[in-house]
């Protein structure tokens, strides 16, 4: 009998759970390819608009593969990286408290996909040592569903989850949020006694490649008092 139980838990557990999550896999690859076709449209759009002006600050768009894709804006980079796997929240998310997702538990599984601000310098130089930060990461679910956590601008209410569904508008809204966060999070000079004494390693590294560690905000973490929680 244990047995019987143990092949009907798995199969049950494949044909709802493991479908589902493919499912959701599908849906996340889906949403990134059509952040590519907005990143696009944004770096043309933006750029018609910056003739005459100096070509430093253009947008530049790059496919980094399956599941990355970067947009330059003047000296900053923002990053997408969709994650291959599936996820669930922990017990103490805000979206537990959503009818939507305590009907049905299968709801609540997402796919994510990162939004990251580097320096586009710390590439260009292969500075390995900067630092980069995540700004939002959007979740979607099995139905299109979606919503965004991240840094105060970025954040979107938690109950529009299994009401909002992610198309090209909300993704740009999203993406242009984002740029202006980054543009409006400037580079400040670190500390005097971070830097005030360096190794001959790091001078001759910073002379060959300027790869002395730079970043925003240098001990600058992701709390999560800096996840907004407000309505739209």
């Amino acid at each position: 009998m244990d047995n019987i139980d143990t092949k009907e838990k798995i199969k049950q557990l494949l044909t709802e759970k493991a479908v589902v999550k493919q499912q959701i896999y599908d849906n996340t690859l889906e949403v990134f390819n059509l952040i590519k076709e907005v990143l696009k449209e944004i770096e043309i759009d933006y750029n018609s608009q910056l003739k005459g002006v100096d070509k430093r600050v253009r947008l530049v768009y790059t496919d980094r593969g399956k599941y990355e894709a970067e947009l330059k804006v003047a000296s900053d980079l923002l990053i997408f990286s969709m994650h291959s796997n599936v996820f669930e929240f922990d017990r103490d998310h805000n979206i537990w408290k959503l009818s939507y997702v305590k009907d049905n538990v299968l709801n609540s599984y997402c796919g994510i996909i990162n939004i990251y601000n580097f320096l586009a310098d710390s590439f260009k130089y292969n500075r390995l040592e900067d630092l980069g930060y995540l700004i939002g990461r959007i979740f979607i679910n099995r139905e299109f569903h979606y919503f965004v956590e991240g840094k105060r601008q970025m954040g979107f209410l938690y109950n529009n989850f299994g009401t909002a569904l992610i198309d090209k508008q909300s993704l740009r809204r999203i993406i242009e949020t984002a740029i202006t966060y980054a543009l409006e999070f400037d580079l400040l000079v670190p500390p005097y006694d971070v830097v005030k004494i360096a190794s001959v390693v790091q001078l001759n590294t910073k002379i060959e490649n300027a790869k002395l560690q730079t970043g925003k905000r240098l001990g600058f973490r992701f709390n999560s008092d800096d996840v907004l929680e407000e309505n739209n």
